[in-house]
């Protein structure tokens, strides 16, 4: 893989790209990397193999741009490239909340912009990115990005429009496990089990039910039913989550997670 990437703003997210860029067999010597604070372009550097440039020199240099700067640092960062960004390069922003359209803008027209939601699990390469092309960008370049990202993960194409919805559920899905697994394992501690053997339990049955999930092709639903038998612990649970409105409580939630998403797609930081 000779083409030559720049990951721009290389935090956790950019380095989960770059490690897994070269187990699927990328050169470091054609992977660039820029960063705010030199001591962590050295320290890429020394982890991977990369090289350190400047934004100006990745944006002249390299044939595709990956963007993975904080949303507040995006605009500063484009204005940045603009001058030095040919109109055939393929630019990827993995920055939540901003749409294609505000890259186009601050880019040379017919620039090709692909839009990533990662979530976090790439960090163990089992992510999921969320892929969504931009008013120029075409079949190769939804190509191009799925080749830099499935090697942390899996990748799924949605039409812009559905960015919100996808954050709502995959963006910020992880923290909702660990949010019910912090519930759980408080709940282990208030039967009697101390506070380490309670979260080893949960953790593994939420492994087990994942890969069951993924592996069996079975609804989830009947993957529960398997577990409820008549009179028993389970149906009991499920009877009282369903009396505190735990179903109606996630539904609310991924809405407000999907509006907040719209929110700041729209420019509303606050």
């Amino acid at each position: 893989m000779t083409q030559k990437i720049a990951v721009l703003g290389a935090g956790k997210i950019g380095e989960a790209l770059l490690s897994g860029m070269i187990r699927a067999g990328w050169s470091p010597s054609n992977l660039l990397i820029t960063a705010r604070r030199p001591e962590r372009a050295e320290e890429l550097h020394a982890r991977h193999g990369v090289t350190a440039v400047t934004n100006a020199e990745a944006a002249k240099t390299a044939d595709t741009l990956i963007l993975t700067v904080k949303p507040q640092d995006m605009a500063a960062l484009l204005e940045e490239l603009a001058p030095h960004v040919p109109a055939d390069r393929l630019v990827i922003s993995a920055a939540a909340g901003i749409p294609t359209t505000f890259l186009e803008e601050r880019l040379p027209e017919g620039t090709p912009v692909v839009r990533v939601m990662p979530n976090t699990p790439v960090l163990v390469d089992e992510g999921m990115s969320v892929i969504s092309a931009g008013t120029h960008a075409g079949e190769a370049h939804l190509v191009r990005t799925e080749e830099i990202f499935k090697p942390v993960g899996k990748t799924l194409r949605v039409p812009e429009s559905q960015q919100d919805a996808a954050t709502a559920l995959s963006g910020s899905g992880p923290a909702y496990f660990y949010f019910l697994v912090e519930a759980m394992t408080d709940a282990g501690i208030l039967l009697g089990l101390p506070r380490d053997k309670a979260h080893d339990l949960i953790v593994q049955a939420a492994i087990g039910a994942s890969v069951m999930l993924r592996d069996s092709g079975e609804h989830p639903v009947k993957l529960r039913e398997a577990v409820t038998s008549p009179a028993g612990t389970t149906i009991s649970a499920i009877r009282e989550l369903e009396k505190h409105g735990v179903r109606a409580a996630l539904i609310a939630a991924l809405e407000a997670a999907r509006d907040r998403s719209r929110e700041l797609a729209s420019g509303d930081k606050s």
